[in-house]
């Protein structure tokens, strides 16, 4: 018996010490958002963000920002999810956000746009303090639907920044002056009580060095 256990303990630790399949492309992708609940974010403001069949819906019932950041913070990544607009209003997708403590007040991060009305430069770059850093160009302010579902992919590569949208590249801009380098990602429901969004399928593949 003795000599079954000794033989069972090798053979276990000779598993335990054999080296982990590297994964293959694709098995690196992380889902955000489970479909059931907000489990991985936390609400900053007072809009108000709930679970409704399947998707995250965002809704400004107030006069101020309001955003849902991830828990953990990403430097470099690739995200992909997908968004609709059922009313007016703006939103976006932060990374790298950082807020004033109890507030929503945004005190680092850019934003990837979504806006559903045409030539509100959706898949553009703004913020940091420094407003509109790159526009799309102009034939592909057209490409976003309103009360439609729309694919998003975002990548951020050091201080590279792609967007598609719906296919379409949107903006590939190397920044020259970044600001910001970690941070939550965070959905963003403009001030002005506007604001009817919609987000789902939140996948994100975590490409952060840290030392």
């Amino acid at each position: 018996m003795t000599r079954i256990l000794i033989l069972l303990c090798a053979v276990s630790l000779a598993f335990a010490q054999r080296p982990q399949r590297p994964k293959l492309p694709g098995e690196d992708w992380i889902q955000l958002f489970n479909g059931k609940d907000l489990s991985g974010w936390v609400e900053i403001g007072k809009e108000k963000w709930v679970v409704d069949n399947g998707t995250i819906h965002g809704q400004a019932i107030s006069k101020e920002y309001g955003y849902l950041k991830t828990e953990k913070n990403y430097k470099d990544f690739h995200l992909t999810l997908r968004f609709k607009c059922e009313g007016d209003g703006n939103s976006g997708v932060f990374f790298h956000s950082e807020f004033k403590p109890g507030t929503p007040t945004i005190t680092q991060g850019l934003q990837f746009e979504v806006d559903c009305t045409i030539g509100r430069h959706t898949g553009g770059l703004y913020g940091d303090g420094r407003g509109w850093i790159v526009w799309p160009a102009p034939e592909n302010e057209t490409v976003v639907r309103h009360n439609e579902w729309n694919e998003y992919q975002l990548k951020v590569e050091g201080n590279r920044y792609t967007s598609r949208l719906n296919g379409v590249v949107m903006v590939d801009f190397t920044d020259p002056n970044p600001k910001s380098f970690d941070g939550g990602i965070s959905l963003q429901l403009h001030s002005g009580g506007q604001g009817n969004m919609r987000f789902k399928d939140i996948w994100i593949r975590d490409l952060s060095k840290r030392d």
